[in-house]
């Protein structure tokens, strides 16, 4: 069984080396999965039941940014981690949801919602972690597909439902976007039209929106080539009840912390198979790692480093390793014999965070260019004053912390709590010398 212990909820923590981590722990709710959910429940403007929702501050601000636009949110008396979002009985006009929108990227996944609520979405320029330029031209070309009007200016974006589309919308992406896979299955969803999507991200997140809505009604066929969406047959009058599933980044960072301390550890509550890229990427360096259904076990005390380098390559295509796992990786390779390449073409600004940081603690690590960068470990680390500059990269400078020689104080901490409600509580829980600084 998990063990429960207090948030740590300053602005500081301050990380030591110590024993190895050990014990179990199980993670909330994935923020990237429950960002898409809630903005697809919206969508079907019915009453719908969310479950396991993570109190990270992203899934929450998305949360009041549709009881601005006219939803009733709320939470079932004694239950926390449930939500009922509920359309309003009469449409909004969601102008004034500049400054909330403008401070996540996921407000994106609301256009459709929007559309289906007034009939038209603005919003600000998405915010978010600053990893780079990731743009909206797939979203928009996607509404566009749908016979919707885009408007752009220095603010932000205007989509308008204009002439409805009849029969198949059918495109193709020129790559695999998460984001624009879901705007193109939401806004089918709100238009009832069939969708034929070419070249679909199938990412986790991706196939627990799908699966939540089959489990409505819709027919969904998810092949790596095409994704075919039809509408609903039929409406049933029960509530739909959908289960924001484990976070698998949450659930690989903390593997990553256990393996850096060679500490044992069971990690419940994620989807094993969700995490099956980050466990070959250990296997490689020797940290022999048990994927099951709904777990992921870190046998750290028998580790026998293999010195292979390890190629940590960030892709969006099925099965490939997910951006989100690199920078806790990378963390925990520091450490390990072997020259390894790190590669993030995905967020090209994300290298550029994290290495400064680590560089601080004596890390010695090359930038390729902005979005690859090699190393040779194992190196050891020294505690010094680093700062989260977005999520990923705080999670990373927990794992080195770990190790470093010394104290290592970390800033930024409400950029962690935007992806995870409580990672240095769940450290805390595995034993790790983590606690709080007074600023």
């Amino acid at each position: 069984m998990s063990t429960r212990v207090p948030a740590v909820t300053s602005q500081v923590i301050a990380i030591r080396p110590g024993r190895p981590l050990a014990g179990a722990v199980t993670v909330d709710g994935s923020k990237n999965a429950a960002l898409p959910l809630v903005a697809a429940a919206a969508a079907l403007l019915r009453p719908v039941r969310l479950d396991n929702v993570p109190a990270s501050s992203d899934v929450q601000t998305l949360l009041d940014l549709l009881g601005q636009a006219g939803w009733n949110i709320a939470h079932p008396v004694g239950d926390s981690h449930s939500v009922l979002a509920l359309p309003g009985e009469a449409p909004a006009t969601p102008d004034d949801l500049s400054k909330a929108a403008s401070s996540i990227r996921a407000s994106y996944y609301l256009v459709p919602a929007l559309i289906a609520l007034c009939g038209r979405a603005r919003l600000p320029w998405p915010g978010g972690c600053r990893i780079g330029d990731r743009g909206m031209e797939q979203h928009f070309k996607v509404y566009e597909a749908f016979g919707d009007r885009v408007r752009v200016d220095d603010r932000g974006y205007v989509v308008e439902a204009r002439k409805a589309v009849r029969g198949t919308v059918s495109l193709v992406l020129p790559f695999r976007s998460r984001g624009a896979t879901i705007a193109a299955v939401l806004r089918a969803v709100v238009a009832g039209t069939p969708l034929r999507l070419g070249q679909p991200n199938l990412s986790p997140e991706v196939l627990g929106v799908l699966n939540a809505l089959m489990a409505v009604g819709y027919e969904c066929r998810a092949g790596e080539r095409v994704l075919t969406l039809a509408p609903l047959a039929s409406v049933s009058e029960d509530m739909p009840v959908w289960k924001v599933p484990g976070d698998k980044i949450e659930a690989g960072t903390l593997a990553c912390a256990v393996a850096a301390t060679g500490g044992t550890a069971r990690i419940e509550g994620v989807h094993g198979p969700d995490v099956a890229p980050l466990v070959a990427a250990l296997h490689r360096m020797g940290i022999p790692t048990t994927e099951e259904l709904k777990a992921v076990v870190v046998h750290g005390r028998d580790t026998q480093p293999t010195g292979r380098p390890l190629r940590a390559m960030a892709t969006l295509a099925p099965n490939g390793l997910d951006a989100d796992f690199e920078p806790p990786l990378l963390g925990l390779a520091l450490g390990f014999p072997g020259t390894h390449l790190f590669s993030d073409p995905i967020n090209p600004g994300r290298h550029s965070n994290l290495i400064p940081q680590l560089v601080r603690m004596g890390g010695e690590i090359t930038e390729l260019s902005s979005t690859e960068c090699r190393f040779t470990g194992p190196q050891r680390l020294t505690g010094a004053g680093v700062e989260a500059t977005d999520i990923r990269t705080g999670s990373a400078l927990m794992v080195a912390g770990l190790t470093a020689r010394g104290v290592t104080t970390l800033g930024g901490v409400d950029q962690i709590r935007r992806g995870h409600a409580d990672l240095p509580g769940k450290l805390l829980a595995l034993g790790a010398d983590i606690c709080e600084v007074t600023p």
